[in-house]
């Protein structure tokens, strides 16, 4: 086994502990990791001081990585033991306690400073910046004892800290060198409708002014300005830019220009070390923005870790303010010049503006105000490059003339992959699309703490949300809040009372007459609707295609690289050398890269390009094995007494019996059933959502399994003697499950949260099992198109058409 080899890290925030995550990741054991942090903290967010300070999370809400993920890691960590200097000679680091450590490399990522004008009485008490958790401490204790706070700098710090001092009840005055608030990331228009937004909230401002004293004895009590007017104040803090932190490069005989000097592969001039974030200087620039700063520790993971990279090539810059109540949005270049465009959009009324820059055909800059939704697609095309010409004012618009609405599931499928959706920790939607298809996370938990989307100020986890039940579908496991989604505040079993004393019969409709906050509603609450008028009103309503997720408009789910899989469906695991013969055909024919058994007992056909799809289907003549669906999706059998010693009932014909009876039904969440010839279980009848275990003279029914990401032993419903009761019971239980679950709640949570003894009562008689199984026959009945009649009516290929007719027609049509 091979030695590691010592790494230390100078510095402990956000850039220097992302590379090092990322490096865990990419080689888990090829480094003795050392860090030295100057902060008596474990790594925490600096981005969200500003919500400490403005009472909207505590200090340990802002922990990145607490002392368990040391230890958990087997990191050595060294809080409030800042490193004084490197001995390159000898690679050790000297830290200010005196303790030296050996290295095989090294990484800076000390940072900056908040800076502090040299003017007179800047080193009285009362006078900080706003850069780390003590001087977020500071203000939240002057606020207990003064009044008046006086914050020198409009740009995006200095504002975020003001609106936290407001919070906390004082007198707030912003300073600013300039006439307009932000003027680093916003023209005029938006800096002055930024202005009288802050002025609504109560915050103050001094424009145009130059402080040249601090006035007081040894507490600060007031500024002075060039023009001789004053200012009273208890607190000043200094938010007019940042220094990077390069004392330990300073006693190093590093190379220094305004901060340490790195090339593309973040290498500084002395071998072994290395540096990022902050403190870094790239080609002539120091970034202050979390973004670029983890664009670099990527490349830099990389070559620690020995893999080829491209080098870091600098970045575009964007910016949001996070204020209460103010929306802004910034990125690439907003000023005007003789060789760019600009076009302008203002509304005094509602508050929004928006400005796009535009040089040789291409955007290279975007202001937005009081509607940044597009601000993630814009700065894609920023960083893309990529010709606008003849879009121009579909994208200051957002208007295409003659072209439909668009819904939010069409938007999330529109988004480009490289598309930032986390710009707090630069997360593409490529990057959440692998997360969820190739590393399981299928929560929000899971998936925050795997790529770190909205781990920092929050502000996309709707956008990441709406992603994570894009890609995952039925899988997503999304936390249920007081409604249904934030367009409603009416819960799953209002909404069904309201739709069925009412007779709503679109989801337009339920939306206007229900209230719904977003009149188009979300990611979360048109599919949801979608599936409840279908299960209510199975005859009448038509199932809203642009309400559903590409893998069921499609059917077939796309994989990571972009390509799909298809599953034929193969009955209860048995199939024919005539439908194999199918397969290998179509295989051959298309290319198909790989061909997989799943543990569905089902050939799945991965690789597959979307304009293929349609043909494939066709050639295959076989129904979909809905592997991509909130519908019945396999039924796992053994061979039962067909062919087994220990065998008490034929497991095969159960399994195709029941396929065949539910293969289209759909759900609130996926279906999945086995059937196992005897007690010893090898179908794992008793980990699904409906499992048939099959003893002497008879069967168990066990509901409410799961073999997922959180396990479940299913739970013993009933014991039956024929099939006939079989099928009984089960339509019964599962038309009940659909009838009353939540949208994308499987039968595991929802046996968990009702009882199974609510769901054993719920069909002890007779007559109610009847009805319910009545109603589950019709809903069958309208879904019982052969596939073969569905190709032959060309409905597959409409899916691949693009959706031009409004989201909701107000109509209703039966299903044939």
């Amino acid at each position: 086994m091979t030695t590691p080899k010592k790494l230390v890290l100078i510095g402990n925030g956000m850039a220097g502990v992302w590379t090092i995550e990322h490096l865990l990741k990419l080689a888990p054991h090829a480094y003795e990791i050392t860090i030295f942090g100057a902060e008596p903290h474990p790594n925490y967010n600096r981005i969200l001081l500003s919500t400490v300070l403005a009472g909207g999370a505590s200090i340990n809400d802002i922990i990145i990585n607490d002392h368990d993920w040391y230890s958990d890691n087997q990191i050595t960590l060294h809080t409030g033991d800042p490193v004084l200097r490197i001995d390159a000679q000898n690679r050790q680091v000297i830290a200010a306690s005196g303790l030296h450590v050996d290295y095989d490399e090294v990484i800076i990522a000390t940072g900056s400073r908040a800076f502090i004008p040299p003017i007179p009485g800047s080193d009285k008490d009362g006078v900080i910046g706003f850069r780390d958790i003590k001087d977020c401490e500071t203000m939240i204790s002057t606020a207990q004892t003064h009044r008046k706070a006086a914050v020198v700098g409009g740009g995006l710090l200095g504002l975020e800290a003001a609106r936290g001092l407001l919070n906390l009840g004082m007198d707030v005055t912003v300073i600013h060198i300039n006439e307009h608030l932000m003027d680093r990331q916003l023209d005029l228009p938006a800096g002055l409708m930024l202005q009288e937004q802050l002025e609504a909230q109560g915050m103050k401002f001094l424009l145009g002014k130059r402080t040249v004293e601090l006035t007081g004895k040894r507490r600060v009590t007031g500024l002075r300005f060039t023009d001789g007017e004053s200012l009273d104040a208890d607190l000043v803090v200094m938010a007019v830019g940042i220094r990077p932190n390069i004392d330990v490069a300073l006693s190093s005989a590093l190379q220094i220009n305004r901060g340490i000097v790195v090339d593309d592969h973040l290498h500084t001039n002395i071998p072994h070390i290395s540096a990022v974030g902050e403190c870094a200087e790239h080609r002539g620039i120091g970034y202050g923005l979390v973004a670029p700063l983890y664009e670099q520790g990527a490349v830099l993971a990389k070559r620690l870790a020995g893999l080829d990279t491209a080098g870091y090539e600098g970045s575009v810059t964007s910016t949001k303010l996070k204020v209460a109540g103010v929306d802004v949005f910034s990125a690439g270049q907003f000023a005007d010049t003789k060789q760019t465009k600009s076009l302008r959009m203002q509304d005094d009324i509602d508050h929004i503006y928006k400005k796009l820059v535009i040089q040789d055909g291409k955007l290279i800059g975007a202001v937005l105000f009081g509607d940044t939704s597009e601000g993630s697609s814009l700065f894609s095309l920023i960083k893309s490059g990529e010709s606008i010409v003849g879009r121009e004012k579909e994208l200051l618009t957002g208007y295409v003339a003659g072209a439909a609405a668009v819904s939010p599931l069409q938007r999330l499928e529109s988004m480009a992959d490289d598309e930032i959706v986390c710009g707090c920790n630069g997360v593409s939607k490529a990057a959440i699309g692998d997360a969820v298809l190739n590393q399981g996370c299928h929560t929000m938990g899971s998936l925050k703490a795997c790529t770190k989307a909205s781990a920092s100020c929050g502000g996309c986890a709707p956008l990441v949300e709406g992603l994570l039940q894009y890609y995952a579908g039925d899988s997503a496991q999304v936390a249920v809040k007081e409604g249904m989604c934030d367009c409603t505040s009416l819960q799953r079993d209002e909404i069904v009372e309201q739709i069925k004393t009412m007779g709503l019969k679109t989801v337009k409709e339920v939306m206007n007459v229900l209230e719904w906050r977003e009149p188009e509603g979300c990611s979360k609450c048109r599919p949801a609707l979608n599936y409840y008028l279908g299960m209510l009103f199975p005859a009448e309503y038509e199932d809203e295609k642009e309400s559903r997720f590409t893998n069921e408009r499609y059917h077939a789910n796309i994989q990571k690289d972009g390509t799909y899989s298809v599953v034929p469906r193969i009955y209860g695991g048995v199939t024919s050398p005539a439908d194999l013969k199918k397969i290998a055909n179509v295989a051959e024919k298309y290319n198909v890269p790989l061909v997989k058994f799943t543990g569905g007992q089902r050939l799945d056909l991965l690789g597959i390009q979307k304009e293929d799809l349609p043909k494939i289907w066709e050639e295959l003549d076989m129904p979909s094995g809905h592997a991509y669906g909130k519908t019945l999706r396999t039924v796992k059998t053994c061979v039962g007494n067909t062919f087994c010693r220990f065998g008490t009932q034929d497991a095969m014909a159960m399994g195709i019996k029941m396929e065949k009876a539910y293969e289209r039904l759909t759900g609130p969440a996926k279906i999945k059933l086995a059937v196992s010839g005897c007690p010893r279980n090898c179908a794992e009848a008793t980990i699904k959502d409906l499992g048939l275990v099959a003893i002497d003279g008879g069967w168990e029914l066990h509901v409410g399994g799961n073999g997922g990401v959180k396990v479940r032993a299913a739970e013993l419903l009933c014991t039956v003697k024929t099939e006939e009761e079989v099928m009984e019971w089960s339509s019964a239980y599962l038309q009940y499950y659909r009838e009353h679950a939540r949208f994308n709640e499987r039968t595991a949570a929802w046996i968990e949260r009702v009882g199974l003894d609510h769901v054993k009562e719920a069909l002890a008689d007779q007559q109610t099992r009847l009805e319910l199984v009545s109603r589950i026959e019709e809903t069958l009945s309208y879904t019982s198109d052969p596939w073969k009649e569905i190709i032959a009516k060309d409905e597959l290929r409409k899916n691949f058409e693009p959706l031009n007719q409004a989201p909701l027609t107000g109509s209703t049509t039966s299903i044939h």
